[in-house]
């Protein structure tokens, strides 16, 4: 557990950092809007760098990973979107890869009974993955009314669905509540199982810890010590509209939050959270599986000498029939 007290200590200290800023009238300015203008820029550049440097690297042979028939012969029933042979199979399974989480579906448990292996469904991890995300993007689109004006059509009826349930004042939002649930579930599932906290790395729990962090400071502002909108809204639009302003009666928790989101901004080009965009360039998945019908000859191969069987024995005929081994002339 060492590795996550070293994260909740790293998080503690940025939190400490933010409200020490925040408390700082002269560092206002900084907090609000130099360190945003600061972590964009490093996300932005640091996602670009990363997708540049990831398609450049040179894959000359077909390494899809499938768990299908591959297309062969006319009577053979193939598996075209386990084992695409084309375009349209690639598209449609990494389509249903990133909309769904596919492969995650298929994920199995393993434990040893009666000194057997015994394998179960693990979909619970499929299931919260998907919500997490999923409910992530409706926290980002309902956020983008922040940087826009006026608001882009979908996104108040989208905010209405969201939480049609009315359940508090202010309004609780269903994706807020799945939000939560899906990374404590991530979270405690590292915590509990013994070969998750084997492999979890420093990096695994900070990640988790600073998405909650964000997220507690979020629903703290909006159901506990309640922010003002309107100013959040002219800081936003000050951003977006490259003239910045000073921020007046935003709360403290505020710029704890806005700390922890700059945080995450810089850090995500870095980090394990980038498969969001290198998924989209994973050979394993974005190759059709078509060796059979056609050749795939390494680049690389250059001329290579080589000795030939006739060429050593020429070289060893007499120490060959010597030791009585077979040779092809005498």
């Amino acid at each position: 557990m060492m590795n996550l007290l070293i994260s909740i200590i790293a998080i503690s200290i940025l939190a400490l950092l933010a409200l020490a800023i925040a408390m700082s009238h002269s560092m206002i300015y900084i907090l609000a809007v130099v360190l945003p203008y600061a972590a964009f820029a490093i996300f932005v550049c640091g996602v670009i760098y990363r997708i540049i440097t990831w398609g450049k690297s040179p894959v000359p042979f077909r390494i899809p990973t499938t768990c299908g028939q591959e297309k062969s012969l006319p009577w053979i029933k193939s598996s075209p979107l386990e084992s695409p042979a084309g375009i349209p199979g690639v598209i449609g399974r990494m389509a249903l890869e990133i909309l769904l989480f596919r492969s995650l579906f298929r994920n199995s448990d393993m434990e040893i009974i009666d000194g057997r292996p015994v394998y179960s469904s693990a979909n619970w991890l499929w299931f919260f993955g998907l919500l997490f995300h999923g409910s992530l993007l409706l926290i980002i689109l309902r956020h983008l009314r922040f940087f826009t004006e006026p608001i882009l059509p979908g996104i108040a009826g989208l905010t209405a669905v969201d939480g049609f349930l009315e359940l508090a004042i202010p309004t609780l939002y269903l994706s807020d509540m799945a939000f939560l649930a899906a990374a404590a579930f991530l979270l405690a599932r590292r915590m509990v199982s013994a070969p998750l906290r084997y492999i979890s790395q420093v990096s695994d729990y900070f990640a988790l810890l600073l998405i909650l962090a964000i997220a507690a400071t979020g629903l703290w502002m909006r159901h506990i010590q309640p922010t003002d909108l309107e100013q959040v809204k002219t800081l936003v639009m000050g951003w977006v509209t490259l003239s910045p302003v000073s921020p007046h009666g935003l709360s403290i928790v505020f710029f704890l939050h806005l700390f922890l989101i700059c945080v995450l901004l810089a850090w995500f080009p870095a980090s394990k959270l980038m498969h969001a965009g290198g998924v989209f360039l994973s050979p394993t998945r974005n190759q059709a599986n078509d060796s059979r019908n056609q050749r795939h000859i390494n680049p690389w191969n250059g001329p290579v000498p080589v000795h030939t069987y006739e060429e050593y024995e020429n070289e060893f005929r007499d120490k060959m029939k010597a030791a009585g081994l077979p040779v092809e002339k005498e």
